[in-house]
């Protein structure tokens, strides 16, 4: 199979969320609630590393958007501290 061209991938962001609910449980429910399964799809997040009050998630570049305003209609304790295009910086 061959290797896809650099056009073709997915351009991912990486978010620090932090919080007293920053866990994967949490963080799934709030993206769920606020865009959906197809949204969810959409968006393919995936928890790179987890630490007690700290999360970075890496999201599909285009729903960034939706993704940041689900966490700020949502009443739990999440925040997104930074956003950032390399996992080098985020951290």
């Amino acid at each position: 199979m061959k290797p896809l061209k650099p056009s073709h991938r997915e351009n991912k962001r990486y978010l620090l969320i932090k919080g007293e609910d920053a866990d994967k449980k949490n963080i799934d429910e709030t993206i769920m609630e606020f865009i959906g399964v197809l949204g969810y799809a959409e968006a393919s997040p995936k928890i790179i590393k987890s630490e007690k009050g700290k999360v970075i998630l890496a999201i599909n570049r285009e729903a960034l958007d939706k993704i940041r305003f689900g966490f700020l209609t949502s009443n739990k304790d999440l925040r997104i501290e930074k956003v950032s295009g390399s996992l080098k910086k985020v951290r």
